[in-house]
């Protein structure tokens, strides 16, 4: 088995939802969508882009780049189909699958861009992606420095090992309504694999939920905020001080949602470790040094499978 399988052996869920198919057994969990959710307002990784001195994002800028998304999802399927990469999916046995649909780009770096793959449709598409994950990125980069001295660290350390090759990709996520919510994810339980991740929430539908303590607690939407995730690079550069959170999103009967990602990661080639300044002899190393890509390699795999890989880089 090569490990992928034909997109056309999986309908596009938003066909599914149109169609008003139940949900096939692929997508179906079979202990359940498990609970309970807490309702309570916990603190949360969230940044008001506007509070971020010198790095806002105009509300305008995060209403225009949702409506981008809206109204690709919303074009015909052949349309969105000339978008579909290499017509294949990760490989499916023995998993329940989710109830998404996913335009996945890089964004970063420039040079590396498939544009073939980004929508001509809606003809601003492409300038407002740009410009977004361009002031994002910045946000980032602010976050990222702070984080570094929280630990004590040179306020670069971390940005100067992303260096100038260091990947940021986009992936906008829509939700079609689902009949079965409660055996359906619209993304399993999983963590990140990249450095930091930062999302764009739907301005109106929740459906985020952040495992705290065993406890799965519901992330509040606030219209023109980002939520940051710490994701597994960090979690090993910073010798497990910050920890990347499991997280899954989940389905609605009654109204479709649509969010957007960006991923921050160094590039393939890098490799990443502990600072050496967070190791001591009471401090002992927690991770060992590996590459990106091969820690990418066994991330995949364990997402598919429900998982964490974080395991593996473990000394």
């Amino acid at each position: 088995m090569n490990g992928r399988t034909p997109v056309s052996a999986v309908r596009r869920v938003q066909e599914l939802a149109v169609n008003k198919f139940d949900p096939p057994a692929a997508y179906i969990v079979k202990e359940g969508v498990t609970g309970p959710v807490a309702d309570t307002l916990l603190s949360v990784p969230v940044i008001d882009p506007p509070d971020v001195v010198g790095h806002g994002i105009p509300t305008e800028l995060l209403d225009d780049v949702r409506e981008v998304g809206k109204v690709f999802f919303d074009l015909s399927m052949e349309e969105k189909k000339r978008v579909s990469e290499d017509g294949t999916v990760g490989d499916l046995e023995g998993n329940s699958l989710d109830w998404a649909d996913r335009l996945h780009l890089l964004v970063k770096p420039q040079d590396q861009r498939k544009l073939k793959y980004w929508p001509q449709k809606p003809n601003n598409f492409r300038e407002l992606l740009h410009e977004y994950s361009t002031k994002s990125k910045r946000v980032a980069e602010t976050i990222v420095k702070k984080m570094a001295e929280l630990l004590g660290l040179e306020e670069n350390h971390f940005i100067s090992l992303y260096g100038d090759q260091a990947m940021e990709q986009a992936r906008f996520n829509y939700y079609p309504l689902c009949s079965r919510p409660d055996f359906v994810y619209g993304i399993k339980a999983h963590a990140d694999g990249g450095g930091i991740t930062m999302l764009l929430q739907d301005k109106e539908v929740e459906g985020l939920q952040v495992l705290k303590d065993g406890q799965w607690i519901k992330v509040p939407i606030l219209p023109h905020a980002l939520v940051v995730n710490v994701a597994d690079q960090m979690e090993i550069m910073s010798n497990g001080i910050f920890k990347s959170p499991v997280h899954r999103a989940v389905t609605n009967s009654e109204k479709e949602r649509m969010s957007l990602v960006i991923f921050y990661s160094l590039h393939y080639n890098d490799e990443i470790e502990p600072a050496a300044a967070l190791i001591s002899e009471t401090t002992p190393r927690l991770y060992r040094k590996v590459t990106v890509r091969d820690y990418f390699s066994v991330f995949y795999p364990n997402y598919l499978k429900g998982e964490r890989a974080i395991g593996w880089a473990k000394v």
